[in-house]
């Protein structure tokens, strides 16, 4: 079915929305050079959601997507995390983030990288093996976990991104086209995973994506054009 936003309207929970935009915009630079990256958005995600953002390259996906994060600050309306909390650095441990660039760190190997979040989250030594051993064997990567950053393939490289935000267990996974530089076969395994695992950990989730394959498999689309959220629809999710 066709919806008006709020477009996450089928997906109502008593434990609070996770994430509620209220006329939000995003614009970069100022005067005649000004780009409008998100106008005029209202929308929510809730508890459990599997949502997907569809529309062209430069509609303001990767941006809302990061106004959602905490990532970039509206320059119009608010963004707010009714069921988070309000302290930015705590709030981050229940945001999990995926973006287009793996952004591992250099210096650091597979397992360490993984491991990162963990140990500034401050969980302990134990726990942070377990779960990063857990990740990385999810994701298909635990042969690499002594490899450095500038071993791996542009795809490995994506996956081991996966599987640090996996191994954080956060409340809400924000994943910025995560399938982009992994073939289709890898891709739709790492779907598997991401739906799999949030759904275990009672996370919900939210992907960018130009894929209409991966599309397919979440049951809220949003459609962003020029900015704007323009409509939802709602159905079905394939497993």
């Amino acid at each position: 079915m066709t919806a008006q936003l709020n477009p996450d309207n089928a997906l109502m929970s008593p434990d609070g929305d996770l994430v509620v935009c209220t006329d939000a915009s995003r614009t970069f630079g100022s005067g005649p050079s000004a780009v409008v990256a998100v106008q005029g958005t209202t929308a929510k995600v809730s508890p459990g959601a599997r949502i997907a953002i569809a529309g062209p390259s430069g509609s303001g996906k990767s941006t809302l997507l990061h106004l959602m994060a905490g990532l970039e600050v509206p320059t119009r309306g608010q963004v707010t995390w009714p069921s988070f909390s309000t302290d930015a650095a705590d709030r981050a441990q229940d945001i999990g983030v995926v973006f287009q660039s793996p952004s591992l760190v250099p210096a650091l190997d597979v397992a360490e990288n993984t491991g990162l979040p963990l140990i500034l989250a401050g969980v302990g030594e134990q726990e942070c093996r377990d779960r990063v051993a857990e990740a990385l064997e999810l994701v298909g990567v635990s042969d690499l976990a002594a490899k450095l950053p500038e071993e791996l393939s542009g795809g490995q490289a994506q996956r081991v991104a996966v599987a640090r935000v996996l191994a954080l267990r956060p409340r809400l996974v924000l994943a910025d086209e995560p399938t982009g530089q992994l073939d289709h076969a890898t891709g739709q395994h790492l779907i598997d995973v991401l739906m799999a695992t949030t759904t275990q950990i009672g996370a919900a989730l939210v992907v960018t994506t130009h894929d209409r394959t991966v599309l397919e498999r979440l049951d809220t689309h949003w459609w962003m054009h020029e900015g704007q959220l323009r409509t939802a629809t709602t159905q079905g999710a394939s497993a």
